[in-house]
């Protein structure tokens, strides 16, 4: 029999009414034929406000209670869900992540699943039940309840896929689908009908929050075909994201993905010898933050380079403090810092099958008079740095360029429903 995992988020069982809703549409897949694990989410604030109850009692929360505490929010979504399904004639079975039980390592706010045991879940299929799972949380080896971090419901959703051996995993949301880029942005974005697991991550990576990175991460792994849907609007077939069929000519580009929080640091003319790269990004790594984006340039004449690397904006002002202790010792001519900078990037499998790719991207971005800062490439993926103030400029000028643009007569459709 045909089985699938959907996963609703906080915003899909934010109101009674809402949970309502979510069971009409478990009931409605049912009544397809299809057996359905159901992941949720605690109702949307709920996970903030008992954060904030939490340090109305302790500044600095113990970890495993704090895990005890931030549980309790999808035990509330898993039992009014099995209520609303019982009300409606589905009968159904709700599961903390402990009763499953799903197992982790006891990395107490960022637990890893580690195992499932699917015995009860398959039993209560065979039964004609519905299950109904707690996402976000799991159960170590000594008995402590853990959480998974922010967005874990994903990953539980598509960790409780791979176990089953799901046919889908739905991932419910308030969009009905991935987009070529943020219709926000560019109001003639399309929707996607499919993506690869490649291409998602990479968008995902890049900024996109419509999937969580670990659940895309999960499912290229144990190859649990995706889809992404709105709860809003559950006829639309919403996005499927999966491996790419060999025999499918795959689009030149997929998407185009950007991040506002990009903050660019120089350290100049420092000499050009070994050890010199470690001493600056070593300093950077001990203080626990992460460099994306690397370039250094080297002038063989002066035997002197120039070292350009991003970080998060939010860590700018402790990196560009640290990095001018460094470049001190270093004789550094000068070390400066830029925080309105954003990463721009073109995301799709079709690169690997065409040339060209960079050279129509600079062209068009030169086109638009916007100057490239920085250039980072993989094998499905070009980014490049640029001013702030051209983010939304230059993400139009790809969009059009690499025939992303929807047809006229669905832009405005769009960008209405991206205003509601």
């Amino acid at each position: 029999m045909t089985l699938y995992v959907q996963k609703f988020g906080g915003t899909s069982v934010g109101t009674p009414e809402r949970i309502e809703n979510v069971a009409d549409i478990v009931k409605a897949t049912r009544e397809k034929g299809i057996d359905v694990v159901v992941v949720v989410s605690a109702m949307s604030g709920e996970t903030n406000r008992l954060i904030d109850l939490a340090g109305q009692i302790q500044a600095r929360p113990n970890k495993r209670e704090l895990d005890v505490l931030l549980s309790t929010g999808e035990q509330v979504t898993i039992a009014l869900l099995a209520m609303a399904l019982e009300k409606r004639g589905c009968p159904a079975r709700s599961y903390t992540g402990w009763q499953v039980p799903m197992r982790t390592d006891s990395a107490f706010g960022k637990a890893r699943i580690e195992d499932i045991d699917d015995t009860r879940m398959r039993a209560d299929l065979r039964a004609g039940r519905v299950v109904v799972v707690a996402g976000f949380q799991g159960v170590d080896e000594n008995g402590n309840i853990t959480t998974l971090g922010r967005g874990g419901s994903d990953t539980s959703a598509v960790a409780l896929g791979a176990a089953l051996k799901v046919d889908e995993c739905q991932i419910y949301t308030d969009v009905d689908g991935v987009y070529t880029t943020d219709p926000r942005v560019v109001p003639r974005a399309r929707r996607l009908e499919r993506i690869t697991f490649e291409e998602m991550l990479e968008m995902a990576s890049l900024g996109s929050k419509i999937l969580q990175i670990r659940a895309v991460e999960f499912a290229g792994k144990y190859n649990v075909p995706l889809r992404v849907k709105s709860t809003f609007d559950v006829d639309n077939p919403g996005t499927l994201i999966s491996y790419e069929e060999q025999e499918m000519e795959h689009a030149l580009i997929s998407g185009i993905a950007f991040n506002r929080d990009e903050a660019q640091l120089t350290v100049a003319g420092v000499p050009d010898q070994p050890g010199i790269a470690y001493r600056i990004l070593g300093a950077v790594a001990d203080a626990n933050i992460e460099v994306d984006m690397i370039v250094q340039n080297v002038a063989v004449e002066s035997g002197k380079a120039d070292f350009t690397f991003t970080v998060h904006r939010n860590d700018y002002e402790s990196t560009l403090e640290l990095v001018r202790k460094v470049g001190e010792e270093l004789g550094a001519r000068s070390v400066e810092g830029n925080d309105r900078i954003v990463k721009l990037s073109l995301v799709g499998v079709g690169m690997r099958s065409h040339a060209g790719i960079a050279s129509r991207m600079f062209e068009a971005l030169s086109g638009e008079g916007i100057n490239i800062l920085m250039i980072s490439t993989s094998e499905i993926k070009i980014s490049v740095v640029i001013e702030e103030k051209y983010l939304e400029l230059g993400v139009r000028a790809l969009h059009t360029e690499f025939g992303l643009d929807a047809p006229d007569e669905s832009a405005a459709a769009m960008a209405e429903s991206s205003a509601d």
